[in-house]
């Protein structure tokens, strides 16, 4: 069983780029508790909630979307509860595919999505590529237990992110 894995997933560039961080786990171990506290205990602008693939078709294994970027404005909000989310429903039916999760643990298990979406971020369809694809990723990379220590020693040795760049 599962006790926790954590991925990262960042795909695109520019305001419609998806940053996902994830944590899945056992439902009954510390990611339930995480997972339910996340959902309880919502702050202004942060408002976790269940991700569906369709109404009334919650994605499995449950899955908290929570948003990085409090929401500003309509089209902002918008884009979190539309093509964001459906990003991370797609992602993790593509994981559920895939064989990243184990279709047969689905009900002992969650998924808590951290999700950056810019609040500047104009093309719904590349929000949801994008998120699609980083969900997919992050959850990948925390079964493989990606970035090996030396990827990150090597990687630090010039930090680079979308914001900055080391000189």
């Amino acid at each position: 069983m599962i006790e926790i894995q954590i991925g990262e997933g960042f795909v695109g560039s520019g305001p419609n780029a998806a940053h996902t961080n994830t944590v899945l786990g056992a439902r009954s171990g510390p990611a339930g508790v995480a997972w339910a506290t996340a959902l309880a205990t919502p702050r202004a602008g942060h408002v976790p909630f269940m991700v569906i693939a369709q109404t009334g078709v919650a994605v499995t294994p449950p899955t908290l979307f929570v948003n990085k970027a409090a929401i500003e404005g309509d089209q902002h909000g918008l884009f979190t509860w539309g093509a964001a989310q459906a990003g991370v429903a797609a992602g993790v039916a593509d994981a559920l595919r895939n064989g990243v999760i184990d279709t047969n643990a689905t009900n002992d298990l969650v998924i808590i999505a951290a999700v950056w979406l810019n609040p500047s971020a104009n093309d719904e369809e590349e929000v949801f590529s994008n998120q699609r694809q980083a969900m997919l990723d992050a959850l990948t990379n925390g079964k493989s237990g990606k970035p090996s220590a030396a990827d990150v020693m090597k990687a630090a040795e010039n930090v680079a992110n979308p914001f900055f760049r080391q000189k």
